[in-house]
């Protein structure tokens, strides 16, 4: 049993990992519209990135990159 406990708390820590990796990699991509885009308020510009997606960073990604994981932005 003790196994399954430390099985689950891993795969959350790697969910969390992976959860700010996506947003590093959103907010890398809002950086750099942003610096195309001056007087476009940053967090309007990461609500159309990611509403194609609303509710799951790993769909976010997805939708983002087009799949493109070896160059992410």
């Amino acid at each position: 049993m003790a196994t399954k406990l430390q099985r689950v708390t891993r795969i959350e820590d790697r969910i969390e990992e992976l959860r700010a990796e996506i947003d590093g990699i959103i907010d890398a991509r809002v950086a750099r519209i942003s610096s195309e885009s001056p007087g476009v308020p940053a967090g309007v510009i990461r609500n159309l990135l990611t509403a194609r997606a609303p509710s799951c960073r790993c769909a976010q990604y997805i939708a983002l990159c087009g799949g493109d994981a070896k160059a992410p932005d």
